[in-house]
């Protein structure tokens, strides 16, 4: 018994070894810089639909698409993997060796889960030429899937509280400016600082907003038991143009999608790994 404790513990020390290394660090800087430029892809299709130019998905689904059709597509699609498996690897550490409380280890596996969808999603396109089913359509056929079981509506509703509550967070996380606790803000410089952190507030909001509208959809779903109207990224976008503000709504969180790829670009560089 002893014996397997030790090899348990030398294995755990082993991983954090690796995990603490330079290259590792510098991959998980490059996957941080691989989100920003899937997010200001995403903000970039979203203010095109805002001005009625708007063909592709703005998800991330769209975003792998509009990247395969650039020059060298396909080789900025598989650094994009590479990027996307480095954020998944690193939170996958911080959730089983990373010395986190349960409620940070619950938030990294689920990004683990979040980028792993990312890597699935362009490699789908790598290999086979498309990137699946839309974000929209993926949510549908999981609604469906799950109000089929025994007591699926409850459960639809129940997640669409708490996407609605992880949407509320990220603007906690946003007016509070409590993400600068996980950055290196002694190295910035005060002006750095104060536009990092202006570039957070704005990004995470935006984000809260989109999450809080997915959310509500899917309440929606589970009360008129219709999975259809449950929504993706896109079509809540979609739907945010749709209000009584126009497409100006539209505008002003697609343009929040873009500052939340600027912030990432300063995460790879200031993020605490």
């Amino acid at each position: 018994m002893n014996s397997v404790a030790s090899a348990g513990h030398q294995a755990r020390g082993t991983a954090r070894q690796a995990t603490n290394s330079r290259t590792f660090d510098r991959l998980a800087r490059f996957g941080m810089a691989c989100r920003g430029v899937l997010y200001a892809l995403i903000g970039i299709l979203a203010l095109q639909i805002a001005f009625g130019g708007g063909g592709k998905e703005a998800d991330k689904t769209g975003a792998v698409r509009t990247v395969a059709e650039q020059p060298f597509g396909t080789v900025l699609l598989w650094l994009l993997a590479v990027g996307f498996v480095a954020l998944a690897l690193w939170q996958l550490s911080e959730a089983l060796i990373g010395g986190l409380d349960v409620k940070h280890r619950v938030e990294a596996v689920s990004r683990t889960v979040v980028y792993t969808l990312v890597v699935g999603t362009i490699l789908s396109f790598l290999l086979r030429g498309t990137t699946g089913q839309s974000s929209d359509q993926s949510s549908k056929d999981l609604t469906a899937t799950v109000m089929a079981w025994p007591g699926g509506q409850f459960i639809v509703g129940a997640v669409g509280l708490g996407v609605v509550a992880l949407g509320l967070y990220w603007i906690y996380d946003g007016v509070t400016k409590k993400f600068c606790e996980y950055l290196r803000t002694g190295e910035m410089s005060p002006r750095t600082r104060g536009v990092v952190e202006k570039l957070g507030m704005v990004g995470y909001s935006a984000r809260g907003v989109i999450a809080v509208a997915t959310g509500v959809f899917l309440v929606h779903a589970a009360i008129t038991y219709d999975p259809k109207e449950a929504k993706g990224i896109d079509s809540t976008l979609r739907a945010l143009a749709d209000t009584p503000l126009g497409p100006w709504l539209l505008v002003v969180v697609a343009l929040g999608l873009v500052v939340f790829a600027a912030y990432c670009f300063c995460e790879a560089r200031w993020r605490r790994t």
